[in-house]
């Protein structure tokens, strides 16, 4: 299952140092000496890639030793880096694999009106910085209940959505600013850094996305609204309320990365939380990513997800896109990840069948063509 291309029955995929060399049917020569691996019966696919997820930060098992998801201690921490918190030994790594994931862009949380640095990473390595794909990968903010709750509850700014998004509009105003005297420094002196302004400065000039969390409708028009105010490129974070908006979200060719979706409704924001709502996105236009928001649903279960979103309309294709190529390009990694074609990581699980199917499994994991995972085994990491 290339992702980008029909389906190839009885396909053959070449490996060298890493990358795919070549893709084909079954006449597809294959190099002389080459280790051969047969997967007949079997469903080869590029490994999902989770669009948001806290693993690494949030840790499976470790309690608050192992939380390191936000720093609510300032409205703007837009210098924080994810990156910097991630421990490469958290059990959500190898649950992820075992599900598929094979790749993961891991957000801070939500309890800031801007949360920090995103990074995209490969599930399997020593350090964060073998597994990095992309840094930053985006810069986290947040709408609606969360910082209104957090910052509400020691009374100061801000209590309220307006004054979400006014901490949200001084914080570009600043980096607008910023980027300013930078371009036209006076002359003899140039300007003093300024992390935060820094990593601002990277959205205003398009090179991240500003990844907004929000569910309601309203704060997806307030996301929409500020995004056009300052140019940058937007993408919605859970978009549980995003079908009501769907029609205005695809002309804006805005995508959603919407979930998690098994969860109860335990907060106002989720009451229109639907199965239903993925397919609802697709069919309007709207470029989807399915997000299990882990460890809100463990990791392994993005592909469940998927499942029962095509039980509730959602077309299967569009599904698989959904945990493949879609999130490889929003996080900015689709030259390396998200489909089978050649020149692309050799990050490939064998499967054995159709993945939206519940009792099918990974048998197979590679990454970057070294073997990782069989049979619900994994290698040994300080033999690679």
């Amino acid at each position: 299952m290339p992702i980008e291309g029909d389906p190839i029955d009885g396909g053959v995929i070449v490996i060298e140092d890493g990358r795919i060399a070549a893709v084909g049917g079954a006449d597809l020569p294959v190099p002389e000496g080459a280790t051969t691996v047969s997967a007949e019966g079997a469903w080869v696919l590029p490994g999902f890639i989770d669009a948001h997820a806290h693993v690494g930060v949030w840790e499976e098992a470790e309690g608050w030793a192992g939380q390191d998801t936000n720093e609510m201690t300032d409205p703007n921490t837009a210098h924080v880096r994810a990156l910097d918190a991630i421990n490469p030994a958290d059990l959500g790594f190898r649950d992820a694999i075992g599900g598929g994931v094979l790749a993961v862009n891991v957000n801070p949380g939500s309890g800031n009106p801007i949360g920090g640095q995103t990074v995209a990473l490969k599930c399997w390595g020593r350090t964060v910085d073998e597994m990095l794909l992309r840094q930053p990968s985006g810069l986290k903010s947040a709408l609606g209940e969360n910082p209104k709750r957090v910052y509400g509850d020691r009374k100061q700014l801000p209590s309220t959505r307006l004054g979400t998004a006014a901490v949200i509009r001084d914080a570009f105003t600043q980096a607008g600013n910023y980027l300013a005297k930078w371009e036209n420094p006076e002359p003899g002196k140039q300007p003093d850094r300024d992390l935060k302004l820094e990593a601002l400065a990277k959205v205003l000039r398009r090179e991240i996305p500003w990844r907004q969390h929000c569910h309601r409708a309203d704060d997806i028009a307030t996301a929409m609204r500020i995004a056009e105010e300052f140019g940058y490129e937007l993408v919605i974070d859970h978009g549980t309320e995003a079908h009501l908006l769907a029609d205005i979200i695809a002309a804006k060719g805005i995508p959603v990365i919407i979930g998690p979706l098994f969860t109860t409704r335990s907060k106002v924001e989720l009451r229109n939380r639907s199965l239903a709502n993925p397919g609802r996105l697709a069919a309007a236009g709207v470029t989807i990513a399915i997000t299990t928001d882990h460890p809100v649903v463990p990791i392994n279960f993005l592909i469940h997800q998927a499942t029962l979103a095509v039980k509730e309309g959602l077309d299967p294709v569009t599904a698989l896109r959904a945990v493949t190529i879609n999130p490889a390009r929003i996080a900015g990694v689709a030259d390396r990840l998200g489909s089978i074609e050649p020149g692309k990581d050799a990050d490939l699980c064998i499967w054995s069948g159709d993945p939206l199917d519940v009792m099918n499994r990974v048998e197979r994991a590679y990454v970057g063509g070294v073997e990782v995972y069989r049979d619900g085994g994994f290698s040994d990491l300080g033999q690679l």
